[in-house]
């Protein structure tokens, strides 16, 4: 078992996987390396032993951070608290813009990472199964038939799956314009003022600016 009680020269778990993860986002999976990694550090190569056992638990431990932060990052949204459908709606919209709840370069990362590894193709497919079925699940609870509910979340996922694979970018003003709107076609209701009012003052938005 790796110690955790370790000298500060070798560094710490999570400041390996930190450094991982950067590679990762900047130049893929091909470059989340040992030895560039403890380059990058300033480390040793053997004190990477301390807390992995080699490249494919590293690698191992990419995933498992990856499911906490965009997976379960996104069902937490979909069982957070709302009054309605269109407050529920706006809890997942926050994914979209607050990369603490869901990180759409990762997300990008980790699917161009399957491209070239049947191991993570499943894992993204599973993601994917998850996502969904708690997105459908939100709508259930809010009066949604099963199926109007699992289209409706089918609908919203590969809408944004969509804005990640294409690395599409949007001012937050021109996102915002269009939030009402995607709201409408995901739920069939608008949201009222107060929503927006709500939404906008949780990612600093002053309408107009």
């Amino acid at each position: 078992m790796p110690s955790t009680d370790s000298p500060p020269t070798k560094g710490s778990r999570d400041v390996w996987l930190d450094a991982a993860f950067e590679l990762l986002l900047e130049s893929g999976v091909d470059s989340v390396r040992i030895l560039p990694l403890a380059k990058r550090l300033q480390l040793s190569r053997t004190s990477f032993y301390w807390f992995f056992k080699d490249r494919e638990a590293l690698l191992n431990a990419l995933i498992e951070r990856w499911r906490e932060k965009n997976t379960q990052g996104l069902v937490r949204q979909t069982e957070a608290y709302a009054e309605n459908i269109v407050e529920a709606m706006l809890n997942v919209f926050d994914c979209w813009l607050n990369p603490q709840l869901f990180d759409a370069q990762l997300e990008f990362a980790m699917r161009s990472w399957a491209l070239q590894s049947p191991p993570v193709v499943a894992e993204i497919d599973a993601a994917d199964a998850t996502r969904i079925e708690a997105l459908t699940q939100m709508f259930e609870r809010y009066g949604f038939e099963p199926l109007a509910a699992n289209v409706r979340g089918r609908t919203i996922y590969l809408t944004q799956i969509g804005y990640i694979s294409m690395k599409t970018q949007e001012p937050l003003e021109v996102r915002m314009q269009r939030i009402p709107d995607y709201v409408k076609i995901f739920t069939g209701q608008p949201p009222g003022p107060r929503d927006l009012q709500r939404f906008h003052a949780r990612h600093g938005y002053v309408n107009g600016q």
